[in-house]
């Protein structure tokens, strides 16, 4: 984690209320990886204290420079949107948990609901940076919602599906998974707790629809490893990056909280914000 001053480069309202804001940052460009997320604080003038979360959403080493995407929600977010170009404010990051790719994997699904398309975002450039395949399913209530086809890669398969049938596919995102489910090697989402808690479902019930026989373990081999540790959510199918609210960011507060199915409290911004969705208790909890 490092604390730097990041200069404003770049500010524009991508779709209603929604904005993509670009800073030179080299320090956190060249350190972030897909998942994790900055720590900004807003203007000494400002009467807000606490800082804003706000997912990387993509990162250049080349030009050292990250992206983050927000809505305005109150005074905090709409404070940066009057910052202008040459501005400069302080950033801590890169914090939390990244998301973890097999290396075996060719085929990765992406899956974002709203504003969940700044948790993935980064993922699908360092996806086809690697040589990998990438499906993007993207939801919104309507059409005026989607995510602008200009902002991604033209390497990836993007798929729309909009609540009142606008644009896309009629219904949410999640019905659209089913059909990428076999072709995926993993998947990643980040979204509303309700879209995730669907897709923490149908990843449950995978192995079955697709008749993917679960080998035991070798005799003689190892204990497995650990949940929570990189090398166990690398194995997961399905990943997901929680949008709790968070006070400090660095797991002193408590304030944004999961359960695990193991029964012990979870810190999204520490121990996420990227989690196995096998890990997550969807039906017995949500601490805070």
């Amino acid at each position: 984690m490092r604390q730097v001053g990041a200069e404003l480069l770049e500010s524009r309202e991508i779709l209603p209320g929604q904005w993509l804001q670009r800073y030179h940052a080299p320090a956190l460009a060249s350190g972030s990886r897909a998942g994790q997320f900055v720590h900004v604080r807003t203007g000494d003038l400002s009467g807000m204290v606490l800082r804003r979360p706000f997912s990387i959403n993509t990162a250049d080493m080349t030009s050292g420079t990250i992206t983050i995407h927000f809505r305005t929600v109150g005074r905090g977010t709409e404070w940066f949107t009057h910052l202008r170009a040459g501005d400069s404010i302080d950033m801590l990051g890169p914090l939390g948990r990244p998301f973890e790719v097999d290396p075996r994997s060719r085929h990765l699904l992406l899956i974002a609901g709203g504003l969940g398309m700044a948790g993935v975002r980064a993922l699908a450039d360092e996806a086809i940076r690697d040589g990998r395949q990438v499906t993007l399913l993207f939801g919104a209530q309507r059409a005026r919602d989607v995510y602008p086809t200009s902002l991604l890669p033209d390497e990836i398969e993007y798929v729309v599906a909009t609540d009142d049938g606008s644009m896309g596919h009629h219904g949410y995102v999640t019905d659209l998974v089913p059909r990428y489910e076999a072709w995926a090697d993993q998947a990643f989402a980040c979204g509303p707790e309700p879209m995730l808690r669907g897709l923490a479902r149908l990843a449950a019930g995978r192995r079955e629809r697709l008749g993917v026989a679960k080998l035991g373990r070798k005799r003689g081999a190892g204990r497995g490893d650990p949940a929570g540790s990189p090398a166990a959510r690398r194995k997961a199918f399905l990943q997901v990056s929680m949008e709790q609210r968070m006070g400090c960011a660095v797991g002193a507060c408590l304030g944004c909280v999961v359960m695990a199915t193991s029964g012990t409290p979870q810190r999204v911004c520490r121990e996420g914000p990227v989690f196995a969705a096998e890990e997550i208790d969807w039906e017995g909890g949500w601490g805070r």
